[in-house]
């Protein structure tokens, strides 16, 4: 209730606290707060706001003038629950969007950055203001999203970033190889945005959808429509023309040219809607705005390294945690540090590639299953069974992505395991490819692998760098050696490296000198060499 101290100076700031009944109202500007009832009113009229937006407006008032620190606030917003940093940054936006903060002179809250918020305006109490029998304001937060099991671990950046970009783009597309978090990453910022949605935010799982062209009765049927079959397309899109909502497409890489044809549509015929897209490939569609998503951050070096420093790094966060799991209990100590760092490095921070590996912990060991990761896809084969199939293991993840090849790309992202390390567009083009005339071919075809995220690009000052994640080669490198193609590409590889190495001078019959191309023998000792080459 209110303070019953003496009356403050004019220019004094009340104060008030967090039980506030009924017949009192906060006014500010030309909005009136009844904390007791949870209404917001501009004017006569209830402002639709968020349940947790509107527990962050009360968190404020209640100590007008004060910094509240963010931990404050999500202690209070969210009690003994964990969530995301950013699904603060996301209500205080709604919130300023709800009360207009920053336009037409209104100047409600300010941000202290890295420490928190105040709630700057000038503040009254009214006994007279709330209405006696005040209609509740209910809002409905209408989503089919499965709830979390599991935290999200080493994303908060990743979240934010694509929350941001919600502010200005109406369509994004989440882009990576499988088992990297794709649809962990969207389903968190869906989730963070649902009071921004008048009519909800909707799930629509592509991932068992055989045909693209039931790729609209997916959409209907999330939303409770019945798509008949007079029912066309843009029936449905019309259907949606008035709507605010936000639609998750997940698992769209197989059906990519009908789901585009949706996007596409939705954002031409309705302009409410919002779409978060996840795909191995990007749906190339008019408004696309693509994000790729990078694997966990992984220590550079495992030697050496002690389990306070390994524990910064989210991959080895990742690992410990989902170990800890398995095992019903597991630390991280010194001894094992180095190891489980060299274990995050060889998986290369995949996500679904670290919970695999720490799941078969209980059998092998930390030093074993090190030792087995060589040949990661004999190890990584204990997935949930309640996963999809193409996620219990990561062959069947990488099955699910080179089912999806052309034949031509097939074979190219075979030749191309022959690669131990990075290499060059020109490297690859000249080992993969058959000759001159399929050159050409070669320089459509690895595009084509790195839009579809099986071959990664790291850009530097020179030309950029091609390579293959570990899991991904071990996969390729096994189908190159069933095709019986690995010789022959082997000696592609071979001379490419070959002609490539130095000269050194030699004496000839003559006493004359001569150069003499310096031939190794040796396999590895050559591969070895050609991160320098290539």
């Amino acid at each position: 209730m209110l303070n019953k101290t003496p009356s403050p100076p004019e220019n004094a700031v009340p104060r008030f606290d967090a039980e506030l009944t009924s017949e009192r109202a906060i006014c500010f500007g030309s909005f009136r707060l009844l904390p007791f009832q949870r209404l917001l009113l501009e004017g006569a009229n209830p402002v639709r706001v968020g349940s947790r937006a509107l527990d962050i407006l009360i968190a404020l008032v209640e100590r007008p003038g004060e910094l509240v620190s963010k931990d404050e606030l999500m202690a209070r917003v969210w009690p003994n629950t964990f969530v995301e940093p950013a699904n603060l940054t996301v209500h205080i936006a709604a919130l300023r969007r709800a009360l207009c903060d920053g336009r037409g002179g209104n100047r409600f809250l300010i941000n202290i950055p890295g420490r928190g918020y105040r709630f700057v305006a000038p503040l009254q109490v009214s006994e007279q203001s709330a209405p006696s029998h005040p209609t509740p304001v209910l809002v409905e937060h209408l989503h089919n999203l499965p709830a979390a099991v599991t935290r999200l671990i080493g994303r908060d950046e990743v979240v934010a970033e694509l929350l941001a970009h919600f502010s200005c783009d109406r369509f994004v597309t989440v882009v990576g190889p499988g088992g990297i978090g794709k649809t962990s990453v969207a389903l968190a910022v869906a989730k963070a945005i649902i009071s921004n949605y008048k009519h909800g935010v909707w799930l629509i799982d592509l991932a068992s959808i055989g045909n693209s062209l039931h790729v609209p009765a997916a959409l209907a049927s999330a939303l409770g429509l019945e798509l008949r079959s007079e029912m066309t397309l843009p029936g449905l899109v019309a259907s949606l023309r008035d709507k605010q909502m936000l639609l998750v497409l997940e698992n769209c890489e197989h059906v990519v040219v009908s789901a585009a044809g949706l996007a596409a549509e939705v954002l031409r015929g309705a302009p409410g809607v919002h779409i978060l897209a996840t795909s191995r490939e990007p749906l190339r569609t008019e408004g696309e705005r693509i994000y790729r998503l990078l694997p966990l951050e992984v220590p550079q070096v495992a030697a050496g390294i002690c389990a306070e420093e390994a524990l910064r790094f989210p991959a080895v966060q990742l690992f410990v945690e989902r170990t800890a799991a398995a095992l019903g209990e597991y630390v991280l100590g010194d001894a094992d540090a180095p190891i489980v760092a060299d274990i995050c490095m060889k998986l290369d921070g995949i996500p679904l590639a670290i919970e695999l590996a720490a799941a078969r912990v209980d059998c092998f060991g930390i030093g074993g299953l090190a030792g087995r990761l060589d040949d990661p896809l004999r190890v990584l084969i204990c997935g949930s069974r309640t996963a999809q199939p193409r996620q219990q293991t990561m062959r069947a993840t990488l099955d699910w992505s080179y089912d999806l090849l052309t034949q031509a790309e097939q074979t190219a992202l075979r030749r191309l395991s022959i690669f131990i390390g990075d290499f060059t567009l020109q490297a690859a083009s000249a080992v993969i490819s058959r000759g001159a005339r399929s050159r050409n071919q070669v320089m459509d075809q690895v595009p084509e692998l790195i839009a579809k995220s099986l071959v990664a690009v790291e850009m530097s000052d020179a030309a950029p760098r091609l390579r293959l994640l570990k899991t991904t080669r071990s996969y390729a490198f096994a189908k190159l050696t069933e095709s019986g193609e690995l010789d022959a590409v082997t000696r592609h590889h071979l001379k490419y490296f070959g002609d490539a190495l130095p000269r050194r001078p030699s004496i000839g019959k003559n006493g004359s000198f001569r150069t003499k191309k310096s031939f190794v023998n040796n396999r590895a000792l050559l591969h070895s060499a050609t991160a320098k080459i290539a």
